[in-house]
């Protein structure tokens, strides 16, 4: 989970974002086993071991309880990341690339928003996990943002050219993601037209899919957290400009698929605790562009 926020909503966590950087004490990193369920006792990457943050404004000391709803998910459904290229959004720790990296992934592409301390934490977490894998690979990236980099990182390894013939490669095979994860973001309301547009850009159409994994932690502003979906499947409207925000589109289709209850992260918010324990999933996906 990463990348502010202009909401000044309360209630969730001791005021969601409330504090400038500078006023966070710093906090020695802390180190979460996740342990697979779905693979034997045997296998070398039966734990994974994630580095979090000390504290951070953009809430990446946390390992979310929707990054191990996906890390379990892709376990016991490899087919959803095997071969596929994929990308994760607002990272964190990056358990869910992690795991889609052992799971056959063809390429992986991890970023979170490019502070250094973020970007050096999570390929930490890689190192760590992923010895000798050649095949994942770390981005700062604000989304909503130019997405060439990210393109970029589909290129053959083998490929060395000029920008000029990398654009006309570009436009000869169009290069984007079959599965694009968002792990506990939607909290994120002032982000949900930014995180679209990236998707939207780099899904690959028909076949891709974007997976949005969350909980309503502030259960009193479900209804905000649900406009992302609401937002992602009006119709593109070529003819209405970006800051129009009340009517522009990405033409997503959407389908509610999964529900876990977890345990509540943080005991001593409000609302109701069942709510604030569930995690939600949902598949989007472009019909065409």
């Amino acid at each position: 989970m990463s990348q502010s926020t202009s909401d000044s909503e309360e209630g969730f966590a001791a005021d969601l974002f409330g504090s400038d950087e500078e006023s966070i004490p710093e906090v020695e990193p802390t180190f979460e086993i996740y342990s697979r369920d779905s693979v034997s006792e045997n296998d070398a990457h039966k734990k994974i071991t994630i580095k979090l943050v000390g504290s951070h404004p953009l809430w990446a000391h946390h390992l979310w309880n929707a990054s191990k709803v996906f890390a379990s998910l892709f376990d016991k459904f490899p087919q959803l990341v095997q071969n596929k290229t994929v990308l994760e959004l607002g990272a964190g720790g990056a358990l869910p690339s992690i795991v889609a990296t052992l799971n056959g992934a063809k390429k992986v592409v991890v970023t979170d928003y490019p502070d250094k301390e973020l970007i050096d934490n999570i390929q930490y977490n890689v190192d760590k996990n992923l010895e000798g894998f050649d095949n994942i690979i770390v981005e700062g990236y604000v989304w909503g943002t130019n997405t060439e980099k990210l393109v970029n990182q589909l290129l053959p390894a083998s490929f060395e050219a000029t920008q000029q013939q990398q654009q006309q490669q570009q436009q000869q095979q169009p290069l984007t993601y079959d599965v694009i994860i968002l792990s506990d973001l939607v909290f994120n309301h002032s982000q949900h037209h930014a995180m679209l547009k990236t998707c939207r850009q780099l899904l690959t159409p028909k076949t891709g899919r974007v997976y949005v994994f969350y909980t309503h932690h502030r259960p009193h502003l479900a209804d905000r957290d649900l406009q992302f979906f609401e937002i992602a499947k009006r119709p593109v409207m070529p003819d209405i400009e970006e800051e129009d925000k009340e009517r522009l589109g990405y033409g997503f289709k959407v389908d509610y698929f999964w529900i876990e209850k977890m345990n509540v992260m943080f005991e001593e918010d409000p609302g109701d605790e069942e709510v604030r324990a569930t995690v939600h999933g949902w598949q989007l996906w472009l019909e065409d562009l």
